[in-house]
Order: C-alpha cells, then sequence, then structure tokens
C-alpha cells in the first residue's frame, strides 16, 4: 500500500523561498514535472515537484514565477534526482533557465544495472520499494484548477520514492564499479539538453531515409528543417503545425524552383504554399546554387551488402560486450551510432568512435572488426 505523502502545496513566490530553504542542506533532491505540449514547441509547465525524503512540495507555475532561490537550488548544491528526465530538462530550461545539476536520471541508472533500459517509474519502485503506485492520473489534465486531491496525491508520489529508489541503486552501482559511468552519461545528457538550439542543423540526420537523397536533394532537406526547427522554436508552435518531416522530405525530392512546382508536391495544401511558400522556394534555391564541393556527401544505402556487412560486425562486437557486462545492447551503443561508424567508414572518414567508458570497453573490438571486413 502506497503511503500517504505529506503535501505542501506553493502558490507564493515566498512560500517557494521558505520551501527552498528547509531542502538546501539535503543531499539529494527529487524533482518531476507535470506539463502539456500538444499545441505549444514549448512545454507549458503545469507542476513542479520537489522532496528530499520528508514532505512534497508541489508548485504552482501557473501561479509562482521560478524565484532565484529555486534557481540556485537547481543549479548548485544538492544532487537532483529525475527519471526519464529529457523532457522534464526541458520544461526547467523553459521555466527556470537552469537545468538541474548535479543530476542523476534513475532510469539511466537502471539501465546501467543491467535492468530494462527504459523502465518506467512505476516499475521502479515496485521493483526497489515492493510498491505499487496507482496509474489512474497518467493522463490528466494538470492545467485545471484546482487539483484534485488525487491529482496532488499522484503527483507527490512520483517524487517521494525517488530517494529511497536511488539509494538502493547508487548501493548497487558502486558495486559493480559503474558510478562513473552513470555521472558521465549524466552529464552528457544535460550538456545535450543545453545544445538544443545548435542541433537544429543536425535534425536533417534523423530521417532514416536520407540516403535515398541526392546531395542536393540532401542539403535542401538539410535547410529545410534547420529552418523549420528555429521557426518552431521562435513561433512557440508544433513542428508538425508549421510543416512536417515527411512534407519537408517530400520538398527536397522535388527541388520546385516556383509556387506552382511548389503546389504540386504530394502532400502539400494551398495554404501552406500561401503562409510558408516564398520562405521555403528560398530555401530550395538556396540548396540549388551550394557548390558541389559543400553538398553533403552520398549516404550510403542501409540495404547494400557492404553496409549490411559491416553493420553486423559491428553488432557483435556490442552484443559480446554487452552480455559480459549484463547490460542491453543499446544501453552500450546505439544502433543509429552504428550506423554512423558504418558510412564513415565506407566513406573514408574519420570514425566517430563513442568516448568515455564506452570507448574504453568498445573501441578496440569496432575497429578490428571493420578493418577484418575490409580486409576480407
Amino acid at each position: 500500500m502506497p503511503l500517504t505523502p505529506d503535501i505542501r502545496w506553493i502558490d507564493t513566490p515566498d512560500a517557494l523561498d521558505a520551501a527552498c530553504d528547509e531542502v538546501a542542506g539535503a543531499g539529494v533532491i527529487a524533482l518531476d514535472t507535470e506539463f502539456f505540449r500538444e499545441n505549444t514547441f514549448h512545454p507549458v509547465p503545469a507542476l513542479i515537484q520537489f522532496s528530499a525524503g520528508g514532505p512534497a512540495w508541489l508548485v504552482d507555475p501557473l501561479e509562482v514565477e521560478c524565484t532565484e532561490a529555486f534557481r540556485r537550488l537547481l543549479g548548485e548544491g544538492p544532487l537532483k534526482l529525475l527519471h526519464a528526465s529529457s523532457e522534464d530538462l526541458e520544461v526547467f530550461a523553459h521555466w527556470a533557465g537552469v537545468p538541474p545539476a548535479p543530476l542523476v536520471d534513475t532510469q539511466m541508472a537502471q539501465g546501467l544495472l543491467g535492468e530494462t533500459p527504459s523502465m518506467g517509474y512505476q516499475k521502479l519502485v515496485e521493483h526497489w520499494i515492493g510498491e505499487t503506485l496507482p496509474k489512474d492520473e497518467t493522463r490528466s489534465d494538470w492545467l485545471k484548477r484546482p487539483l484534485s486531491e488525487t491529482q496532488k496525491q499522484y503527483a507527490a508520489l512520483d517524487v517521494v520514492y525517488l530517494v529511497q529508489v536511488w539509494e538502493r541503486q547508487r548501493e548497487a552501482l558502486e558495486r559493480l564499479g559503474r558510478m562513473a559511468w552513470l555521472e558521465a552519461d549524466c552529464r552528457e545528457m544535460v550538456a545535450q539538453a543545453a545544445r538544443s538550439d545548435a542541433a537544429d542543423g543536425q535534425w536533417y540526420l534523423r530521417n532514416r531515409q536520407l540516403w535515398r537523397l541526392s546531395p542536393r536533394q540532401a542539403e535542401a532537406y538539410r535547410r529545410l528543417t534547420t529552418w523549420r526547427e528555429g521557426e518552431a522554436r521562435r513561433r512557440d508552435v508544433p513542428r508538425g503545425w508549421l510543416v512536417n518531416d515527411r512534407l519537408l522530405y517530400a520538398i527536397a525530392e522535388r527541388l520546385p524552383e516556383n509556387r506552382y512546382e511548389l503546389s504540386q508536391v504530394e502532400g502539400i495544401r494551398p495554404p501552406l504554399v500561401k503562409r510558408e511558400g516564398d520562405e521555403l522556394l528560398t530555401l530550395v534555391r538556396e540548396a540549388l546554387h551550394v557548390d558541389e564541393q559543400a553538398l553533403p556527401p552520398v549516404m550510403p544505402s542501409p540495404m547494400a551488402p557492404d553496409f549490411k556487412k559491416r553493420l553486423k560486425a559491428l553488432k557483435r562486437v556490442v552484443g559480446a560486450e554487452a552480455q559480459a557486462l549484463g547490460l542491453a545492447p543499446e544501453v552500450l551503443m546505439r544502433r543509429r551510432d552504428m550506423e554512423a561508424l558504418v558510412t564513415a567508414d565506407l566513406e573514408g572518414e574519420p570514425l566517430p568512435l563513442p568516448g568515455g567508458w564506452r570507448g574504453e570497453r568498445l573501441n578496440r573490438g569496432l575497429r578490428a572488426a571493420l578493418e577484418e571486413v575490409n580486409d576480407g
């Protein structure tokens, strides 16, 4: 039976500062957020929860702006605990302007213990504490006020067990000698979150059909997606409301030179041509005038035998090392990163080998596997 948390509601700056003072001396603080994101690019914070193992403070961001005391609490001092934190990091960046640091993501910690890499919070609590948490409010309307007592309890339970869970995870990680691994992974995750704007120009690489495009088409797609990311952020609208990846890819395939040709692209509707047509055509025109030497390289086909052979060899290396460590292979190296290695090898480019502890465990084997395929 889940405990009944001691809930403290915060809807004034003074109350938030007082709560910060109360937990400032703690060694660990658990954090969570509830947010809304159906019609915006940035998440709209609906609730901020934190606990140092005692009471659960629930901050109403609809009434309270982030105070300097809370920013200091987030950015320095106690270790912060979050579970599956990628979107929470966006909430804190948007509401508080600073990321939680130092940070431990308990989902990442669980993955380094050899468990399911994407274990949810309820499963995590059940695994370590033996309690079954309610799921009734998972899809609740967190922007509605006042929140019900059931909503408040659900939100509080998202943080009150996290400190206990971390105590057990930390002991297990220390026994395995993997604390430094987790700390490095969490630092990199926070750093990546801070680079979101700079990553706009890399968004196009997410498309798994990129290999079907010519270098000039790929350059057009890169420019189109970079523009869309920046505009969606600036206008604070969802990507798909502006123009989705599928349409941008179709535009890049056709390389239209005027509004008529743009309107003939499959899936394009007149309102989009009217609203964004000039900008889209300008981006395509720029791609058409880029010097050949400055275009992206031809992407190798993942269906080609040479590609498959190399990818299979890398998977064997990662799989064997993951088995030796008792980890899921995707924790050790993602398929996307293995494909990037294969692409670089086929193009004769420097290999984007993993760094840190992963590099220490994998790089010798990864190089040897590619050399063996090339020699064969």
